[in-house]
């Protein structure tokens, strides 16, 4: 046989290995992707997260001339308490844009903290729920008096979902009670309720839909938002990141709040263990 034929013939073995290995691989990084598509759509996930997420509404004021640029930054921190629980630790730090929100002004800055915990059984329940409850705190972080309650708060939240196959529904909730801060501000009792149904496919694309309401219970008001969100897992690098892009119809809100439609933009970096 031609030795040039015999040198051959292991880099076709080589490069036939390299071509094998790179089949079994791409099925294994898209299961990868898929798995962390669907531990982003649970919020008691054991799974590092920064989501830093762009809102735009307007409509605001008498007139509906307002309108508001905002960023919250949401990090999301699993702590290992032993083996059978977990306590999840979520903040939500706002920047805030807003002109004639209040009219004929305009504010910037950063808006009052809410960091809430959720303790939460590693394994879900034999009927496959899986739950998280803990406590919700509002820290008076605004740096303008128009950005912030001037009040501390704290209440119970609570998570309840379950994942069936590529599909994920549940809700979240807290109530938050106002206590000391500024005596001549109004005092806060504020209800926030969070029903989610989400859809993952197996190349890591997440289809979903939520409401994000409040009902201020003080002035006995609703703000009802109805967000769709279309979202991709991809990889920069070695970095793991989800890109999603969303709209927002106001089902209803004070007369002084958002009207009509919204967006969203959200990068989501992920740390898995």
């Amino acid at each position: 046989m031609d030795e040039r034929n015999v040198s051959f013939l292991p880099r076709i073995v080589l490069a036939g290995l390299a071509t094998a290995a790179a089949m079994h691989a791409a099925p294994a990084l898209a299961q990868d992707a898929q798995d962390l598509a669907k531990k982003l759509s649970n919020p008691v996930a054991a799974l590092i997260s920064v989501p830093i997420q762009y809102n735009y509404d307007d409509g605001f004021g008498p007139d509906r001339q307002g309108h508001k640029n905002y960023i919250n930054f949401q990090p999301v921190v699993p702590i290992s308490l032993n083996a059978e629980w977990n306590v999840i630790s979520r903040t939500i730090v706002p920047l805030i844009d807003q002109q004639n929100v209040v009219p004929g002004t305009s504010q910037s800055g950063m808006g009052d903290i809410t960091q809430s915990f959720f303790f939460s059984p590693k394994e879900p329940t034999a009927g496959g729920l899986i739950w998280g409850v803990g406590p919700a705190l509002l820290l008076p972080t605004g740096t303008d008096p128009l950005l912030s309650a001037r009040k501390w708060g704290a209440g119970p939240t609570v998570v309840l979902l379950k994942q069936d196959g590529p599909w994920t529904y549940g809700a979240l909730a807290n109530h938050i009670w106002g206590f000391g801060g500024v005596s001549t501000r109004q005092d806060v009792s504020n209800t926030f309720l969070q029903p989610f149904l989400a859809y993952t496919t197996a190349d890591a694309w997440t289809y979903s839909i939520n409401s994000e309401s409040s009902y201020d219970w003080k002035n006995k008001e609703w703000s009802v938002p109805v967000n769709a969100l279309v979202s991709k897992v991809v990889k920069f690098g070695n970095q793991p990141v989800s890109l999603g892009v969303g709209a927002r119809y106001w089902a209803d809100s004070p007369d002084s709040g958002p009207h009509g439609w919204g967006a969203r933009l959200l990068v989501t970096f992920l740390f898995p263990k």
